[in-house]
């Protein structure tokens, strides 16, 4: 059997970006998470996936949506990572928003963004798997390091100035 604390540790060693998903209640309230489970699934036709925890307080409502937006952090945003990592009403307080695909909260100045509508869930042990098909994407500057995690914080590329 696999110790989950041993399982944990040897994940941490692949490093990965950071992203926080939004969407939007059924009741209209705007919901986002931090994850580092995004990951391309197929070109033609578009599908990203990504992963919430069940017990996460918002996978009832990501679980329900039939859009979510993924929005890929620059080395620069690791604040906005930490505000949308924590358990708080006020995620959205004070930001700027723009409304995306299917009434989404679409967050500015990210290193990528795309709309999605979700196309599959799966049930994935103690998490749940979205499967979406990219509807819309939007790019900032290629030249833009990523914010990276790794090992249980953040990382950055070789050569580049860490935001740690």
């Amino acid at each position: 059997m696999i110790d989950a604390a041993e399982l944990r540790s040897a994940l941490g060693r692949f490093a990965t970006g950071v992203t926080i998903i939004t969407t939007r209640s059924t009741s209209g309230e705007a919901v986002g998470v931090t994850a580092s489970s995004f990951n391309a699934v197929s070109l033609d036709p578009p599908l990203i996936l990504w992963s919430l925890g069940r017990n996460a307080f918002s996978h009832p409502i990501f679980e329900a949506a039939s859009h979510f937006a993924v929005h890929v952090l620059g080395d620069d945003q690791r604040d906005l990572s930490n505000r949308f990592a924590r358990a708080s009403s006020a995620k959205f307080e004070g930001l700027a928003t723009r409304e995306g695909l299917g009434g989404v909260p679409l967050l500015g100045n990210c290193a990528a963004v795309f709309e999605c509508s979700t196309e599959h869930r799966y049930a994935g042990g103690d998490h749940l798997i979205l499967v979406g098909r990219v509807l819309r994407l939007d790019q900032g500057p290629a030249e833009r390091p990523p914010l990276l995690f790794h090992q249980g914080r953040y990382a950055a590329l070789a050569g580049e100035t860490s935001t740690v």
